[in-house]
């Protein structure tokens, strides 16, 4: 494999590896943000 399609692999690895780890992060924040208005606001 020549050094272009190696890094093009590379760098479409990396961005599912990102995308994954902000899905996880949103996932969380959106239930601290739930948590926080049912718990805080709405007692």
């Amino acid at each position: 494999m020549s050094f272009r399609s190696e890094l093009q692999e590379f760098l479409i690895r990396g961005s599912v590896v990102d995308m994954a780890v902000g899905i996880v992060i949103g996932g969380a924040f959106g239930k601290i943000v739930t948590s926080f208005v049912n718990d805080i606001l709405m007692p």
